[in-house]
Parts: C-alpha cells; sequence; structure tokens
C-alpha cells in the first residue's frame, strides 16, 4: 500500500490559517458573552480552553489530515501553552499599555500568535516523516 501523498506546505498552512479563523471566531463567540459575566480576562480563559477542544479536533482531521489519538489530544494542549503565552502578553499589552478596548484587543493578540502555534502544533500532530516532506 503506498503511503498517502503529503499537501504542499503552503496548503497546510493555508488551511491551518482559515482553522484558525474559524477557531477565532468560536473563541470570541465564547467571550463576548462571558466579558459580560466575569472580567475580562477570567473570561479570555474560560473562551480560550473551550475553544482549544474544538481546534485539536479541527487542526487533526482538516490541516494534519492525521487521526485524532487520546495521546496527541494530552499533548495538544502544550501547543496551546505558547498560543496562550503569546496572546496573553499581547492581551495584557494592548489593554494595558495601549489602552485598547477589551472587546478588540483578543482578535490582535491572536493575530500574533499564529506563527508560533503553527510550528508548535505541526510538531505535535504530524510523525517526524511527515514534518520534513
Amino acid at each position: 500500500m503506498r503511503p498517502r501523498p503529503v499537501p504542499p506546505r503552503w496548503g497546510r498552512l493555508v488551511r491551518f490559517t482559515a482553522v484558525g479563523g474559524l477557531n477565532t471566531l468560536t473563541f470570541y463567540a465564547c467571550y463576548l458573552p462571558l466579558h459580560r459575566l466575569l472580567p475580562y480576562f477570567a473570561a479570555y480563559t474560560a473562551a480560550f480552553l473551550t475553544s482549544t477542544v474544538g481546534s485539536f479536533f479541527l487542526n487533526t482531521f482538516f490541516t494534519y489530515r492525521t487521526r485524532p489519538t487520546w495521546t496527541k489530544f494530552l499533548l495538544f494542549p502544550l501547543t496551546q501553552v505558547t498560543n496562550y503565552a503569546v496572546q496573553s502578553a499581547g492581551l495584557v499589552a494592548l489593554v494595558g499599555w495601549l489602552g485598547m478596548s477589551t472587546a478588540v484587543a483578543p482578535l490582535a493578540a491572536a493575530g500574533c500568535a499564529i506563527p508560533f502555534t503553527y510550528l508548535v502544533s505541526r510538531r505535535i500532530l504530524l510523525r517526524p516523516a511527515a514534518r520534513d516532506g
């Protein structure tokens, strides 16, 4: 049986960006209602955790076209630690230092995290041969 051909890297990056956009919309749809009930950073954290589960499945099936496993699921939050750190630092900087609206700042912070999250998620979700090819 022949191995399935690996799509070009740019195709994977485009899919990753599309999934990231959808994940951001999911995050934002959770964040806005929670922001009415909780302080902005607590709402941000709760929405972030919720959207991480969706991100795992979308990236597994659509971006990297691989099978989800419990191991990958348990390791996937490690990819989000980088994302969370970059976005959190960006959120605090944008709100606290630049005075940006707490309703808009999470979107701007998310954009800064894309390249970091892509590299880490690719490392977790793909076998070494698929990452290099």
